[in-house]
């Protein structure tokens, strides 16, 4: 794949460089095969007929010979173009400290999958969970020893995830949000409550200073069609709720009741 290609200058000079090359063999494969086929002789005898269909034959062999190069050649510029483009997708969808979904991941992965299930009927449940007091953490034992705690939690929202075949993704920042469809709004707040409990076991160390952190989740569900940032915006009111109640807990919210509201 051609590198340092920056201004119309490098086109061109690239362009220029491919055509001579191009040229330079088909001179080489017409002589090779005008030799092999007349000899060296520029004076033999040769019947019209065995020339034109000579002609013709080194004609087709070159072009075949050519085209085949090229188009191989073009194949494996676009194999590497398409790689990159998929790594650049997803490096875009994904958060570097976590390997979790970021938010642009999560959204572009689950409104199809809200779209689908409000279709069908199935019921939808979203959680929005956010780390308690993380800020005080930072402050405290320092940025380093906070991406720890990240990533200790996120390691257990994968495990959650692949366990209940739900959508897992940090939110931002220091939230976490998981999709479920399919499931009652009733399990979905037990399986949190079991979330909770399982960020709460972390224990953290860093050179003698070692800490616990928290959770607290917010659950919105819903039974009927609705859109992913209404059910996130809810379950995110419900997160609040769960902090100014004492954090490290679960509140639960109906979207149609909180619709209603």
């Amino acid at each position: 794949m051609p590198t340092g290609l920056t201004t119309l200058r490098d086109a061109l000079r690239y362009t220029a460089s491919r055509v001579a090359l191009a040229a330079g063999l088909s001179f080489i494969l017409a002589a090779v095969m005008t030799i092999a086929t007349f000899g060296t002789d520029p004076y033999a005898l040769v019947p019209v007929g065995w020339v034109m269909a000579s002609t013709l034959t080194m004609s087709l062999a070159i072009s075949v010979v050519l085209t085949g190069a090229l188009s191989y050649r073009s194949a494996l510029v676009m194999r590497d173009l398409n790689l990159a483009r998929a790594q650049l997708q997803q490096i875009s969808r994904t958060d570097p400290l976590t390997g979790l979904l970021n938010r642009r991941g999560f959204e572009e992965t689950a409104t199809p999958i809200l779209a689908k299930a409000g279709k069908a009927r199935m019921a939808a449940v979203a959680l929005m969970c956010d780390v308690d007091r993380f800020k005080a953490i930072n402050d405290q034992f320092g940025h380093e020893f906070g991406d720890k705690a990240l990533i200790e939690i996120a390691q257990v929202f994968r495990s959650f995830g692949e366990q209940h075949d739900a959508l897992v993704a940090r939110h931002g920042g220091e939230e976490f949000a998981v999709l479920f469809t399919g499931v009652s709004v009733e399990q979905v707040t037990k399986y949190a409550d079991t979330l909770r409990e399982a960020c709460a076991a972390i224990k953290l160390s860093r050179n003698a200073i070692s800490s616990r952190v928290t959770i607290s989740i917010g659950v919105a569900g819903s039974e009927g069609a609705t859109n992913l940032p209404q059910m996130m915006r809810i379950a995110d009111q419900a997160l609040y709720t769960a902090k100014n109640t004492g954090r490290n807990r679960v509140a639960r919210a109906n979207i149609s009741d909180a619709m209603a509201a």
